[in-house]
């Protein structure tokens, strides 16, 4: 098991991403290819005691910066630290890609490069947001900013398997982002999509709405990833807004900073649950191998988190379930067209 990392990928790119990587290494026993600028990741490398079999350095001398074309790795910068990473992907050399450098490139890399699972027209990224159960899983959360009936179908395929095995739940419920519960409510795409979503034989709950994201009624809601990608991004400003607040109002008095000593434990449980680095990245469903994109502000925490979701990911031969599944409902709708 090797998980190639774009050691060049993310806001603190390569001090981060190389600090991360070194952690999986001691503490996971997780062999990473660091794909980048050899001339810098070595000497990083070189103040840390890691066995020389568990961290490989790959050079790539180029590297997609946020004002690239998010088709830059098939272009103009095929030697890129994200694009060499997809191609040891494919060439079978690592297990999985790790990176939390430009999102689109990362994407159009596994997409283009690494290539989409049989069946599967639009992967989808998945993120992790809190509920009052537990967690929930929201897809596509950026990947696809219009979708069409079979994407949607696709997307509670693949989020219905990756919540089992997340958090090992045989049945999880499957709901459809909306503006109301009932199935009149919505555009026309979303009242399309519920006809699909009914079709599919998983546990599908119907319509959510915003509110039920975080009440913990469904575990894998499924939407665009235009609708996605902006409530993600709210919940992240959401919960960093409630812990500063949070911060400001115990050092306000006396009195509260002796009441957040004696709540300390559930202060630190709760901002767990709203650290993103916990989670380390989203993985983008629907392709031959994983790939998961992390936050571009990524600690090293967070790469090393992500390196872990990617070794589990592969151990559990996701991607091959993945495709089973959706071959098994192209076959099932087949059957039930020709009767």
């Amino acid at each position: 098991m090797r998980i190639a990392v774009d050691a060049m990928g993310g806001d603190h790119a390569p001090e981060v991403t190389v600090e991360g990587a070194v952690a999986a290494a001691r503490e996971l026993g997780i062999s990473t290819f660091l794909v980048g600028d050899s001339e810098r990741i070595r000497p990083l490398l070189q103040k840390k005691s890691i066995p020389a079999d568990l961290i490989e350095v790959v050079h790539a001398p180029d590297v997609v910066s946020m004002d690239d074309p998010a088709t830059a790795p098939l272009r103009k910068k095929k030697n890129s630290s994200i694009r060499v990473a997809a191609n040891l992907v494919r060439e079978g050399k690592a297990d999985g890609l790790v990176s939390a450098g430009h999102t689109g490139a990362a994407m159009v890399s596994a997409k283009m490069v690494i290539g989409t699972i049989e069946g599967v027209d639009r992967p989808a990224l998945a993120a992790i947001l809190p509920s009052r159960s537990g967690f929930s899983l929201l897809l596509d959360v950026g990947a696809n900013i219009e979708c069409k009936n079979e994407h949607f179908r696709e997307f509670a395929v693949m989020g219905h398997l990756y919540f089992q095995l997340l958090f090992g739940r045989n049945d999880p419920s499957i709901g459809l982002l909306s503006i109301g519960e009932e199935d009149t409510k919505g555009t026309d795409r979303t009242k399309e999509a519920f006809k699909v979503l009914k079709e599919t034989g998983l546990n599908f709950i119907g319509n959510v709405e915003g509110r039920d994201v975080f009440n913990g009624r469904c575990d894998v809601i499924v939407t665009d990833g235009f609708t996605g990608n902006v409530l993600l991004k709210a919940s992240e400003s959401l919960g960093e807004m409630i812990e500063t607040s949070l911060r400001e109002e115990i050092t306000k008095s006396f009195r509260a900073s002796v009441g957040f000593l004696l709540s300390r434990r559930a202060f630190r449980a709760f901002r767990l649950r709203l650290d993103y680095s916990e989670y380390g990245g989203a993985p983008l469903l629907g392709v031959k191998k994983c790939c998961i994109i992390g936050h571009g502000r990524s600690s090293a925490k967070a790469v090393k988190n992500a390196i872990r979701l990617a070794a589990e990911f592969s151990r559990q031969r996701m991607p091959e379930r993945i495709q089973e599944a959706i071959a098994e409902l192209h076959s099932r709708e087949a059957r039930m067209s020709s009767a």
